[in-house]
């Protein structure tokens, strides 16, 4: 029972990875009808906001203490954070919960980018066919991809959870559980908290806001909106810097998880097709809900009894679930009629 829900665990902790990503590409593509294989690589420019930001903070002012020595009697360098010398204590809480703190930044970056890729390219492919826009879309993320490369090079850049929030939680004992007997990284709790609490956010906006009901509205019948006089286009550039966020705030908070690299885009981003797949094209309840179902269903076929009974079952389960799913329903578990069905 306990092997149970721990692998249960594991799986809403990365499901909520892959719905936060699925998520931003199906607001796209339910609102501008643009396959955007460049999502994965926002997801990537996300974790290294976190990178830069921590950067910046730990930037360091060295000075040398003449009463310590060193053991061949030079006097010591003193390295210490420029924030720390500003701030005092303060400075040093904020280098050690850089990652969190780094979403102040990542929310005007993404945004930013967001808009000017959908203004400076992706309004033009609106009208073309997806083929076209899976393309020039992937090729913008290569692109994406090189510049990260040069700056920061090829190598994984770890970046570390706060003090404070390292070891793992007691979560038996919330239940009633003899003490350690189910226990569960604290950091991989806030991740799915703070999953939640994203898609909570973006359903709230689309579902209770007037843009919301308008970029609804637009995603059912764009023309009619657009002859009511409303300036549909603006909202969905809009709708566009969202998705931008979205899939950017997601990557800050997983760069503990999982030290970012320039390709960590790509390999979200085959991963967040197929949940965007299954779960229905255009339909976010269906992102959402085949994020988790794939990431519960990976978490229990990496379980040691499984892989001895299927060997490499945790490597192709995703594929094979989607492939039964698409064969049975073609247009995904709540996907809109007529959507990838001939």
């Amino acid at each position: 029972m306990n092997v149970f829900l721990a692998q249960l665990l594991n799986g809403l902790d990365k499901g909520g990875a892959y719905a936060l990503i699925a998520l931003g590409l199906t607001l796209v593509f339910g609102t501008l009808g643009v396959v955007n294989f460049a999502h994965g690589a926002l997801f990537m420019l996300g974790c290294f906001c976190a990178v830069t930001f921590r950067y910046l903070i730990t930037l360091e002012t060295v000075t040398v203490d003449p009463e310590k020595l060193s053991p061949w009697g030079a006097p010591v360098e003193v390295r210490t954070p420029l924030v720390q010398n500003w701030f005092g204590d303060f400075g040093a809480v904020l280098v050690d919960y850089s990652v969190p703190i780094s979403i102040l930044l990542a929310i005007p970056v993404m945004l930013i980018i967001g808009i000017a890729i959908e203004r400076g390219l992706i309004k033009h492919f609106y009208k073309r066919s997806h083929a076209e826009q899976i393309l020039v879309t992937f090729g913008l993320a290569i692109v994406l991809q090189e510049i990260v490369k040069s700056f920061f090079g090829a190598n994984p850049v770890p970046q570390p959870i706060p003090t404070d929030l390292r070891g793992a939680a007691d979560i038996g004992m919330w239940f009633g559980m003899a003490p350690h007997v189910l226990t569960y990284p604290w950091w991989r709790l806030i991740y799915l908290l703070f999953s939640g609490l994203v898609i909570g956010g973006v359903f709230a906006f689309l579902q209770f806001t007037t843009f919301g009901m308008v970029v609804r509205a637009g995603m059912a019948d764009r023309e009619t909106v657009g002859l009511m006089g409303i300036d549909i286009d603006r909202r969905f550039t809009i709708v566009f810097g969202l998705a931008a966020v979205v899939a950017g705030v997601a990557g800050v908070m997983y760069t503990p998880l999982l030290a970012p690299n320039y390709h960590l885009g790509m390999d979200f981003l085959v991963l967040s097709f197929v949940v965007v797949v299954v779960g229905g094209m255009g339909s976010l309840p269906g992102a959402v809900a085949a994020g988790f179902l794939l990431g519960i269903l990976q978490s229990f076929a990496s379980m040691t009894e499984v892989k001895s009974l299927i060997p490499g079952i945790d490597q192709v389960i995703i594929y094979l679930v989607a492939v039964i799913i698409l064969l049975v329903r073609p247009r995904g578990l709540m996907g809109r009629r007529g959507i990838m069905e001939s």
